[in-house]
């Protein structure tokens, strides 16, 4: 099973460049993020010529989510539904295949100390709440998207200027740690311990050819889905030509 995340930033704008790649990668299951439209809008039937069904968890103008897969795909939520505030389209917990596939937007935070800022860290912290009330360490898990954060140093091209933003605070890598203690593990990492290798690159100051990246896209996973991880990488060559999305796709590969 090949398993991938991408933040498209807009599949509307994107799509001219999201269906070749489909067509060319053929992943099994894809979790969108920032789609950046309604369920209504979705270009649903461009996807569904090529042979993929559609969960979606949709928001004018920002955010929205999405499952792409080719199976069939069980719904399980739409949101956290906690009680806390819903209103923005950040996670959408689907099951494909025996697997269940969490998709997640964690906020980006904006500045740190802002109300922003305090939204992401609490949305981390119901992430955590999600996992603890809903799921299980012995189903097989994916949790997957654009989380926003850079956990270790090696996540980070230059750590030292990152380290008072929003992407790599060490309140943003400590609650996401809060997360994966949880009971998930960073696939990417199992195959691939180096540094230097990053999902995201501002659109400014010729950050994607310095490679001044940071890795933010993850694919975490329990431990019934850990033996199962065959090979990830990530598909630099998304991230380049005419009108990219600043994140590229990261991939796992998984045994049957």
């Amino acid at each position: 099973m090949k398993v991938a995340t991408w933040n498209v930033n807009s599949i509307r704008a994107r799509l001219e460049r999201v269906v070749p790649w489909l067509e060319a990668v053929r992943p099994d299951v894809l979790l969108m993020q920032e789609s950046k439209v309604t369920d209504e809008q979705f270009p649903r039937e461009a996807i569904e010529a090529l042979g993929y069904q559609l969960a979606t968890h949709g928001q004018r103008t920002y955010n929205g989510v999405a499952v792409l897969a080719r199976a069939p795909i069980e719904v399980l939520s739409r949101g956290y539904a906690d009680g806390g505030d819903d209103s923005e389209a950040r996670f959408l917990d689907a099951r494909v295949g025996g697997v269940r596939f969490l998709c997640a937007y964690v906020p980006n935070g904006k500045e740190i100390g802002s109300p922003h800022w305090e939204k992401k860290l609490a949305w981390l912290d119901r992430l955590r709440g999600y996992l603890e009330a809903r799921c299980t360490t012995a189903e097989p898990i994916v949790l997957g998207g654009d989380l926003n954060v850079a956990p270790e140093a090696a996540d980070v091209a230059n750590p030292d200027a990152w380290a008072s933003s929003v992407l790599f605070h060490p309140e943003a890598r400590e609650a996401l740690a809060r997360v994966t203690r949880w009971g998930l593990v960073d696939a990417f990492r199992l195959r691939h311990p180096e540094p230097g290798l990053y999902s995201w690159w501002d659109y400014r100051m010729l950050a994607f050819p310095k490679n001044d990246g940071l890795r933010i896209d993850h694919l975490l996973v329990t431990p019934p889905v850990v033996p199962r991880v065959r090979e990830a990488s990530i598909d630099r060559n998304a991230r380049k030509g005419k009108q990219p999305s600043d994140h590229a796709p990261v991939l796992l590969e998984l045994d049957p």
